[in-house]
């Protein structure tokens, strides 16, 4: 493996390149403004949010609007839209950090991730100037709600079979739509949707329909298992007319807004979970420092502390491979302006670049918060079982997330998917490492004194996860061939594997880039939750990958490729149980999460 220059990577070049600590932002990074306005989300939350959250749940008439239109005010919905149109112009780091700093607010968070993303970015990187200069400013300042209608009840995942049909009425004046859309999010309330349907039955089209238009029509209010506040309903089309101005992009390229727009809403719905991680594991420090059994507090429990501590390094982990990814994403998108290319193109374009890094996150970031709002009930008990306790609302409402943007499986699949097309097309060298991995499994391996630099036992380790990747996968791609694409459980073996060795590879260049910075001795918690994940991502890598090599090899390939992996997934012995007691303390003492 080669090591990059100080330049962002392209996407998924993470496995076949080194990364350096200074070529990689972090959270601790953000500046002063950044700070300010992640602080006024978390404010916004407070006093505004959470208090009314019960009511919010109920859905109590108008409330939701009268809240988005204060999130407005305070130029929380347009922080992506430039000064021309109504909004702040803020890059794309500040953006992120918005979505985190409002991930914490239950149903009112998926209302405005909905508006902010979905909802309005389709028209500002694909509309017209007129179609901008007309919707953009009631969107930013949220006089206007915004909903967006792509799921259909037989189209899910699959959304390029949506029945919706649009035909150009007889004076070519409008587009005449029918059909119906499900699970639209704001869909109760929204003014302005973003809607595809297929011109002559095969041109997959989007169209802006605002509330009112003759012929649409909205179904009652589901009933949810979480997110009960958020709006979602169905949206009915009998004869629908919508002016021919109100396209959004080109007749027959509406995949490509559907796809593009996923690939950042992939991201950002990665920053909003963690902002509720964050906010769900605050206030299980808080219960546990509180709440007494046996006539001392929970926290001071063995199993507690384990808990607390395995939440912390989970959530800490993610944060360090969104920001990471989210400064790729920033630096591709200026450098693409910079080269004269318009700001919304260079975005998704930006994006696009990685898609397979915003597929991983949003894998991960789901089931992070899943794992966080579930030992949070544990560590209430009984209470956490109660809807008088916040908790109980945070897990109801956290696994919608594993759906929303493309189910997890659907983005593992994609996951492996990209990383192979790009490497067929010759955007990513992986033949020329996999075959280098290969000759390393038959020479002898090396028994040498191990280095004693600081992090260079951590390095090896994040270079072997990538070896074990590039082994199983190189050779899934070389047995199976085009069968591969059937070989579901392989590939999610194989992204699983990407996954883990991606977050553990941010996390590492994280507290390598702390650590020169602070010195060793102010992040030793740091450093416990990085040899946490580390130790247990090298037993994780090495379950996936045995599945998978037991999958499709056998003989003596078998036993070569079990012998490469024990080799490359060997880990230093680490006491993990006194380091999650030192991260749990630090937890204790802070009475949150500070990191």
């Amino acid at each position: 493996m080669t090591t990059s220059p100080n330049t962002s990577l392209k996407g998924g070049e993470w496995l076949i390149k080194e990364s350096t600590p200074a070529q990689t932002f972090i959270p601790e990074e953000f500046n002063e403004e950044q700070l300010m306005v992640r602080d006024m989300c978390l404010q916004f939350l407070k006093t505004e949010v959470l208090p009314v959250v019960s009511r919010i749940d109920n859905m109590e008439p108008g409330l939701m609007g009268t809240l988005m239109n204060k999130a407005g005010e305070q130029g929380l919905l347009s922080v992506s839209i430039p000064d021309s149109l109504g909004g702040l112009g803020k890059d794309f780091i500040m953006a992120t950090l918005v979505n985190e700093g409002l991930g914490g607010g239950f149903s009112f968070s998926v209302a405005v991730a909905a508006h902010t993303g979905i909802g309005t970015l389709p028209l500002l990187y694909f509309g017209t100037e007129a179609q901008k200069q007309k919707y953009i400013p009631k969107l930013a300042s949220g006089e206007w709600k915004a909903s967006y209608g792509l799921t259909e009840p037989n189209s899910g995942s699959d959304a390029l079979s949506a029945k919706t049909t649009a035909t150009l009425s007889a004076d070519g004046k409008h587009y005449v739509l029918n059909g119906q859309k499900c699970w639209i999010t704001n869909g109760g309330f929204a003014d302005l949707f973003t809607v595809f349907a297929k011109v002559d039955g095969d041109k997959f089209t989007a169209f802006l329909i605002e509330r009112g238009t003759a012929g649409f029509t909205q179904g009652p209010e589901e009933h949810k298992m979480g997110i009960k506040g958020s709006s979602t309903v169905q949206l009915y089309f009998q004869d629908c007319l919508v002016p021919v101005e109100n396209v959004l992009g080109e007749i027959g390229k509406g995949h490509i807004i559907a796809f593009n727009i996923l690939n950042i809403g992939r991201l950002k719905l990665c920053a909003a979970v963690l902002g509720g991680a964050k906010m769900s594991l605050n206030e299980s420090i808080v219960y546990a420092n509180t709440r007494e059994q046996f006539k001392k507090p929970i926290a001071s429990f063995g199993a507690i502390q384990h808990k607390l501590a395995e939440m912390a390094i989970r959530t800490w982990v993610c944060d360090s491979a969104l920001f990471r990814t989210a400064k790729w994403i920033d630096d591709k998108e200026k450098e693409m302006i910079a080269a004269g290319k318009p700001e919304g193109e260079s975005l998704l374009a930006a994006a696009e670049e990685y898609a397979i890094e915003c597929a991983m996150l949003k894998v991960e970031g789901s089931e992070v918060l899943d794992f966080v709002t579930d030992e949070g009930v544990q560590i209430h008990g009984g209470n956490g079982f109660s809807d008088d306790y916040q908790i109980s609302r945070a897990y109801r409402d956290s696994r919608i997330n594993r759906i929303f943007e493309g189910t997890n499986e659907i983005n593992r699949l994609l996951t492996v998917d990209m990383l192979l097309k790009r490497a067929m097309k010759g955007k990513l060298d992986l033949m020329t490492p996999a075959m280098n991995v290969s000759k390393e499994l038959m020479s002898i391996p090396e028994f040498g004194t191990e280095e004693d630099a600081p992090f260079a036992a951590a390095l090896k380790a994040v270079a072997n996860m990538k070896k074990a990747i590039l082994m199983v996968a190189g050779a899934a791609v070389q047995q199976l061939m085009m069968q591969l694409q059937d070989e579901q459980e392989i590939i999610m073996n194989i992204a699983d594997m990407c996954i883990l060795t991606f977050f553990t590879e941010s996390a590492l260049l994280r507290l390598m880039k702390i650590t020169s910075t602070k010195g060793a001795e102010a992040v030793k918690t740091e450093s416990d939750m990085f040899h946490c994940y580390l130790n247990d991502a090298l037993d994780k890598l090495n379950k996936a990958g045995k599945e998978a090599i037991n999958a499709f090899a056998e003989g003596d390939q078998q036993r070569m490729m079990l012998l490469g992996l024990k080799r490359f997934t060997k880990s230093q012995p680490f006491n993990s149980k006194e380091a999650r007691r030192r991260i749990a303390r630090e937890l204790i003492t802070q009475r949150q999460y500070n990191y």
